[in-house]
């Protein structure tokens, strides 16, 4: 009689130890984050369990807060704010992120001609793009002349991995590159913490890994650069690559019948007034990806296509004509995704 209720009790607990295994075996789907920092929105989706998403969300959060205490043009306390108060020659600790992101700035400055300058923050807040109140109507020209000698990235010095300093009374504007240093980021942490399939998008900038668990590839909709209207105008399939979009049809403000967009060129104090709609650029990490975007906004189509297919960088770009809106590729980009299919 004991053996029996022994061997029930037994069978009892294995019953038990089973269902729980069952219970608590998750299964890997595609698993979505999205939430709020770097004053834009974050949209992850990875194939993970529920759990391991859920903590992996704190570590994000955690990376995505950091960049934006160090990063920002609107906090007093960020090293971009510290530098802006400097005086010239003298040298600032900064955090190592903060440096490694300036570096990177300054040589693709240097590659694009000047096009891409981190120092535009004075005409960016001139023009009502940056933290001073918006601007509802053009500034004169005068105004942009005073601005104007206080832009040039090599008044911007390395000093060390955890130093600047300057030769001007400039001021750094990281916008248009820490988004996607930020993507990148978020890319190897989920990479270290044994993800090896996502798609990571912070403000419009994306990068991938691997592939769906259909085995699909990330298709990425590429908007059609209408103000108001969220339209898809093409498709590409991402994998193990970096895209990144910069447009005049999102952030712009209009005075006397004239819209101005945010997109500045450096060299001459104005928002861009060229056909170039759009750009989207694909390369291995995402924050020379967005640097390179914002670049070829300034500079405009035939620079911009000419830059490309001298760096081989994958490049697609919307640009209107006749009313209608056309597009033109890198030979890099039809390499990769082929002939274009619209047109």
């Amino acid at each position: 009689m004991r053996k029996h209720v022994l061997f029930t009790v037994f069978k009892a607990y294995l019953l038990v130890g089973f269902l729980s295994a069952c219970s608590f075996t998750e299964k890997n789907e595609i698993q979505s984050l999205y939430g709020y920092s770097m004053g834009t929105s974050y949209h992850i989706k990875i194939v993970s369990s529920l759990s391991k998403s859920q903590r992996l969300q704190l570590g994000i959060e955690g990376i995505l807060s950091d960049i934006n205490a160090r990063m920002s043009t609107y906090l007093p306390s960020s090293d971009l704010s510290k530098f802006k108060a400097i005086d010239i020659g003298e040298v600032l600790d900064v955090s190592s992120r903060t440096a490694a992101v300036v570096t990177r700035a300054l040589e693709v400055s240097n590659a694009t001609h000047g096009y891409f300058d981190p120092t535009i923050a004075p005409l960016v807040d001139l023009w009502g793009f940056g933290p001073s109140p918006d601007v509802s109507e053009e500034p004169s020209a005068f105004e942009i002349g005073q601005r104007l000698p206080l832009v040039g990235y090599d008044n911007v010095k390395v000093i060390s991995s955890q130093a600047l300093s300057k030769t001007a009374a400039s001021e750094l504007d990281l916008s248009a590159i820490a988004k996607g240093y930020a993507v990148d980021l978020v890319a190897e942490y989920l990479l270290e913490e044994g993800i090896e399939q996502f798609l990571v998008e912070i403000g419009g900038e994306m990068r991938s890994a691997g592939v769906k668990p259909n085995d699909e590839a990330w298709l990425i909709a590429i908007e059609t650069p209408t103000d108001g209207l969220r339209e898809v105008f093409d498709v590409l399939p991402l994998t193990d690559m970096a895209i990144a979009t910069s447009g005049d049809y999102r952030n712009y403000f209009e005075t006397n019948g004239v819209r101005y967009s945010h997109t500045i060129n450096p060299k001459t104090g104005y928002p861009v007034s060229h056909n170039l709609a759009s750009t989207s650029v694909i390369m291995r990490n995402c924050m020379d990806a967005d640097a390179y975007a914002t670049a070829f906004m300034a500079m405009g189509l035939e620079k911009a296509l000419n830059i490309a297919n001298e760096q081989n960088i994958a490049a697609y770009f919307i640009y209107r004509e006749d009313k209608a809106f056309k597009v033109a590729a890198s030979d890099s980009f039809v390499r990769l995704f082929g002939p274009l299919a619209v047109n």
